[in-house]
């Protein structure tokens, strides 16, 4: 099975913070098709090499709610992935997200049990 769920990447560095875009293999871990917002990777170069790089992190969101976790970095492959344990416990926590009821909706009401008709005695 292959399913890849878009994530958002911010990578932190000391006075600033570097967004991307880029899909998560949620079988393997990889961190694929990044793609940086308002920043130029061939003159800045790989964020993950810069003396004010501090760490990167990951966001997973559905609507209004996120799922915030960590992304390992290899500074000199310049590829992302995450931990087979970070994996493991985002896809429980990505499942809880992805089947919560959209915020305002009321949990459906239980079924009501049809009651007992009594016949009437005949005299």
């Amino acid at each position: 099975m292959d399913l890849q769920l878009p994530i958002k990447i911010q990578d932190e560095l000391t006075d600033d913070v570097v967004e991307a875009t880029g899909l998560l293999d949620l079988a393997s871990g990889e961190i694929r098709n990044v793609q940086y917002q308002d920043y130029d990777l061939e003159e800045e170069g790989f964020p993950a090499r810069r003396e004010d790089y501090e760490f990167t992190c990951g966001t997973l969101s559905n609507g209004s709610k996120e799922v915030e976790f960590r992304i390992e970095v290899d500074r000199m492959g310049q590829k992302y992935s995450i931990t087979t344990d970070e994996l493991l416990e985002l896809k429980g926590r990505a499942a809880k997200l992805f089947t919560a009821p959209p915020p305002g909706a009321h949990a459906p009401e239980p079924a009501k049990k049809a009651g007992r008709k009594t016949a009437a005695k005949r005299s």
